[in-house]
């Protein structure tokens, strides 16, 4: 390896990391090894690993500033240890128990209840329309749109539960309702071409990033209350059409 030789360097690196893998074939599973760099700006959940990884290349803005209010922060990195949380129990998660097996350890009501849920979503996604007549297939991006939803709702909760009871200050002309739900829009900035896209939506089990903020924020009455929208506004979804997980 040296700083020259570019092609050289990624395919020795290839084969340090197949080399890895193979070696791991026959051994116990090492259920500290992480599937992605400690500089990743990234996390995921692991259903056969009963894990959840948060590299520390995450841990900066937007997604977590020590400067910033807790509103902030809850918001974005809440809402991402909330989402791969959640992945341990959506429409795959749930499937594995706590040691990785494939194995259903829930009852049939909350199987029944689960689904219900997570129909809604799905049809939200299937109805959509993400811009030229385009929309995602709900039950592929189920997953990931369940652990957006289900992800920015408990750390909603979990801010509130911070607050003991106490108003949010008002900061910047924003209240703190306001700066929660402007902070986890921020967090899926990001611009795409139109041929990027359409690939992401025909390819993809993530929904494009503008969705996963709007769609998310329909469903949340917490955020049509901090903006006062009314009935008719786009980011309205009518109650009896909002979708719930936890």
């Amino acid at each position: 390896m040296d700083r020259i030789h570019f092609v050289d360097n990624a395919r020795a690196a290839w084969k340090f990391r197949q080399s890895y893998a193979l070696a791991k074939i026959g051994r116990p599973t090492d259920r500290v090894d992480w599937s992605m760099s400690v500089t990743a700006v990234n996390a995921y959940s692991s259903a056969i690993e009963s894990k959840v990884v948060f590299p520390a290349g995450i841990l900066q803005p937007p997604f977590f500033d020590p400067d910033a209010d807790d509103a902030a922060n809850y918001a974005a990195i809440g809402a991402v240890i909330g989402h791969e949380m959640g992945h341990q129990f959506d429409d795959t998660g749930s499937k594995f128990d706590d040691t990785g097996r494939l194995r259903n350890w829930w009852t049939e009501q909350d199987r029944k209840n689960f689904e219900t849920r997570a129909g809604c979503v799905a049809n939200q996604f299937d109805t959509i329309d993400v811009g030229g007549g385009q929309h995602h297939n709900g039950r592929q991006v189920l997953g990931e749109a369940l652990g957006d939803l289900g992800g920015l709702e408990t750390a909603y909760r979990a801010w509130k539960t911070s607050l003991a009871g106490r108003p949010a200050p008002e900061l910047d002309g924003y209240t703190g309702d306001q700066r929660f739900f402007i902070a986890y829009a921020r967090v899926w900035g990001t611009q795409m071409r139109a041929e990027a896209e359409r690939q992401q939506i025909a390819t993809n089990n993530h929904p494009l990033a503008k969705w996963r903020a709007n769609a998310t924020l329909m469903n949340m009455p917490e955020f049509q209350a901090a903006f006062q929208c009314q009935p008719d506004d786009p980011m309205a979804r009518p109650a009896a059409q909002r979708c719930a997980v936890w």
